[in-house]
């Protein structure tokens, strides 16, 4: 059966599409386009493909591809990415593991397949170059929280963390901590309660020896079992108030 595909719907999508940069990626979101008009904009779009002005990266997804004198240009590595983290205009996800805490200044290793984290959602991705595990955030992500969870995510693995130390860990972390505002600091405080007994000690303890004090604090320090000992074979040199957060 055929579609007839409105004039003005075909000239409005041609000249957003014109509008956008060379290898970026864009949904039906980004050209504004009404739901009720997703069947008709799919023909439109179908057609632009078979011209060569847009590329199809997935079902919905497409790019304008970049001109080089080497041929044309996929995407980039965040533009990929990024496709996978938004639904609806909105952040669901963040990237973690190993790709982002060499970001973080934390290790020099590549990862050659990287980590998703989601709340209600598992992102597997298998597509070319671009591979990614699924794991679970302690909470819903939004744009205002996800650098803090990966930052709390390191400080979760950080026994984990390839070609470095605890102790070496501790002194990036710490210099991290430092530049953050108050608010951030709080923010980092009120997530890292949803963290693990070890996340919640090595950031209050860390915190308290950068001098940083606030009621927000206290309640990280009396959310700790003082009974229970977190081991992560630290001296008192690494971290002078490591004792007052029951760790070793």
């Amino acid at each position: 059966m055929l579609i007839f595909v409105p004039m003005n719907l075909t000239t409005q999508i041609r000249n957003r599409i014109k509008q956008l940069p060379e290898g970026k990626t864009f949904g039906y979101d980004d050209l504004r386009i009404a739901k009720e008009d997703y069947t008709t904009a799919a023909k439109v779009l179908e057609r632009l493909q078979k011209t060569g002005l847009i590329k199809k990266v997935s079902k919905g997804v497409f790019y304008k591809p970049k001109q080089t004198v080497f041929g044309e240009l996929e995407p980039n590595y965040e533009e990929q990415l990024r496709l996978y983290l938004f639904e609806n205009g909105e952040r669901i996800a963040y990237e973690t593991g190993v790709s982002y805490y060499r970001r973080l200044g934390l290790t020099t290793q590549m990862a050659f397949t990287i980590k998703i984290a989601s709340r209600g959602k598992r992102i597997n991705i298998n597509r070319g170059s671009l591979k990614a595990d699924a794991v679970k955030s302690y909470t819903e992500v939004s744009e205002s929280n996800y650098e803090v969870l990966g930052l709390l995510d390191a400080f979760k693995d950080i026994k984990n963390i390839p070609d470095t130390s605890v102790a070496q860990s501790v002194r990036r972390l710490r210099a991290i901590l430092k530049t953050l505002d108050k608010k951030q600091t709080e923010t980092l405080i009120k997530y890292a309660l949803l963290y693990p007994a070890r996340v919640r000690a090595l950031v209050g303890a860390i915190l308290q020896n950068i001098d940083y004090t606030s009621k927000a604090l206290d309640n990280l320090k009396q959310s700790l079992n003082p009974l229970s000992t977190i081991k992560l074979g630290l001296k008192e040199s690494d971290l002078p108030t490591k004792n007052n957060w029951y760790i070793k």
